[in-house]
């Protein structure tokens, strides 16, 4: 059966990227259940066991060339995936058969293995993440200090800067990258533990040598670069790990799709704009369209994303005993899924913020439409510092405001400051001086300058610790 005749995962072959879906690919899994299997002979000879280095070495030799489709055929028969793996191996390495799996249990390498592969798939996002920091960095610093209208229920507030607005979809990430760079450097390993966690089949193997048990479960985790294993497990590893790392992989998703809300609202506003391609078409129908198809695409991997979460919470919660087999199915679907989709929204994200479009006559124009009734703070400090009240005043600008917002929708002048200029409320107000300073910058708070004290300091502090994660990004983004 063709590709195209068989269904497959949309995240997999469409929107994540190569390099993640090769870490959930049953080539790479192959390939570290080798290496997990070579690791535990290699210890448990280095400790004593009498394991010959042939076997060893014909491990070696054939870490990297597994046969998958006979793998299939001893699956079918023995309907169980790691016997059908060690089955596999042992045939291509015949001097390590006897040894193979030796006191280990399927968890040994099934769990392990995940752990590996969710290690280099968080470093990954992390790259990424990076990579759309800087970009809404630069896009926040670039416009720290341009005036535009801030929305509270989307209704015209106050003004802000397009760049602190940034900043404020900067920190959402940046907080979610802090996040994911600790479950990454605080990822356990399952280790060395046997059947049920007591590793009992190990202190068999050493004669009751305690010690050398616990030397073979910090050797194999050092050999994979784990500063530690879990002290405590069952057959499996507790399943709150991936409920944890569920929780990180959705709290990015959240940001995203806040980022691209909001980039959807703006770009209908005609003020800020994502990427598009010379020749991108935004609908079959309607050909003068440019749609955000980016920002909803991740909107919608967002929603799938944050869903998921709710798997490895459910497994984490359900979980008998020492183990039963109720996660199995389910991880398998929804670890590499959520993986994938972090992946896919942040090689949008990265797309996205790099190729910010800002379109500054269209700001100006919607600036200039609401500054009278933005300068009616200012009036209203002003008028109680000269001895009004203040709930009288408000409702005396809230009543002109309403009448003034039904006259600019037939097409009038915006006369609100005219308006409050001949209220007898406002008469201590020196209302010429106050229409002469009506430029947008002086209404923008600290704004610029919270830019400037974020990017300098916090921002900077994360940015430094994360430097091992180079920025990652796709040459290509599928519209």
């Amino acid at each position: 059966m063709s590709d195209a005749d068989s269904y497959q995962s949309v995240l997999a072959t469409r929107y994540g990227s190569p390099a993640m879906a090769r870490l959930w690919s049953a080539a790479h899994r192959t390939r570290t259940w080798r290496h997990l299997w070579l690791a535990l002979a290699q210890e448990q000879r280095r400790l004593g066991l009498a394991i010959p280095e042939a076997a060893l070495e014909e491990m070696r030799a054939h870490l990297e060339d597994a046969d998958l489709e006979q793998v299939r055929v001893h699956e079918r028969r023995l309907r169980h995936d790691v016997m059908a793996h060690i089955h596999a191996f042992g045939e291509q390495a015949p001097a390590a058969r006897p040894y193979l799996h030796l006191g280990a249990t399927s968890a040994y390498v099934t769990d392990n293995a995940d752990l590996l592969v969710m290690r280099d798939a968080l470093q990954l996002l992390l790259g990424r993440l990076v990579a759309v920091i800087v970009a809404l960095r630069d896009f926040a610093v670039r416009y720290r200090a341009l005036p535009t209208v801030a929305y509270t229920h989307f209704q015209p507030a106050q003004l802000t800067t397009v760049g602190k607005r940034a900043a404020l979809w900067l920190q959402d990430f940046a907080m979610d990258a802090a996040a994911l760079q600790e479950l990454a450097e605080r990822l356990p390993f399952r280790g060395v533990k046997g059947t049920t966690g007591t590793q009992a089949s190990f202190l068999e193997l050493f004669g009751g040598d305690h010690a050398k048990v616990v030397e073979l479960d910090r050797g194999v985790a050092a050999a994979f670069g784990f500063r530690q294993s879990l002290p405590l497990t069952g057959q499996t590893y507790t399943r709150k790990i991936d409920s944890q790392i569920l929780d990180g992989l959705a709290g990015l998703a959240q940001s995203a799709a806040k980022f691209a809300t909001d980039l959807r609202l703006l770009q209908h506003e005609g003020e800020v704009l994502e990427p598009a391609e010379a020749e991108q078409v935004g609908s079959s129908a309607m050909p003068y369209k440019r749609n955000p198809v980016r920002a909803e695409r991740m909107c919608a991997l967002a929603r799938y994303l944050i869903a998921l979460r709710e798997n490895a919470a459910q497994t984490a919660a359900a979980q008998w005993l020492e183990r039963s087999l109720d996660d199995s199915a389910n991880r398998r679907l929804s670890l590499p899924e959520a993986f994938l989709a972090a992946d896919a929204i942040l090689v949008l994200a990265t797309n996205v913020a790099a190729g910010l479009e800002l379109r500054e006559g269209t700001l100006r124009r919607n600036l200039e439409r609401v500054m009278p009734f933005m300068a009616t703070e200012r009036w209203l400090m002003l008028a109680v510092q000269a001895g009004g009240d203040r709930q009288a005043l408000h409702e005396v600008i809230r009543r002109h405001a309403r009448a003034v917002a039904e006259e600019v929708e037939r097409g009038r002048p915006n006369d609100l400051l005219d308006r409050l200029a001949r209220d007898a409320s406002f008469a201590g107000v020196d209302a010429a001086a106050l229409a002469r300073e009506l430029e947008p910058a002086r209404y923008t708070g600290r704004a610029t300058e919270q830019v400037r004290e974020y990017v300098e300091g916090p921002l900077r502090e994360l940015l430094a610790r994360l430097g091992g994660y180079a920025p990652r990004t796709e040459a290509e983004v599928t519209v």
